[in-house]
């Protein structure tokens, strides 16, 4: 499984490791995932995702997952979150 936000798409970063003596190697910084169920109000069931924390905040400050799918812009959204939002938005109209 890919250490990737389905919401976000927030993925690793690299970075070194620097050690006393300032020697560098190679490291990944993680994102902090959790299988967390969000529930969509206007579809009417509950959706499992695997997100960063931060994306758990963020949702949560946006008001839920409907709220936040449809103020996010389509080109910030990965390929998973813009077929729930395309679902989201034919169920709102």
């Amino acid at each position: 499984m890919s250490m990737k936000c389905e919401l976000t798409g927030k993925a690793y970063q690299s970075g070194n490791n620097v050690s006393h003596a300032k020697n560098r190697t190679k490291r990944r910084f993680l994102p902090n995932l959790q299988n967390i169920s969000f529930i969509s109000e206007k579809l009417g069931k509950k959706i499992q995702l695997r997100v960063a924390t931060s994306t758990i905040r963020t949702v949560e400050k946006k008001g839920g997952l409907d709220e936040f799918l449809i103020n996010t812009s389509n080109t910030k959204l990965p390929p998973k979150a813009l077929k729930i939002k395309k679902l989201i938005k034919a169920k709102s109209n």
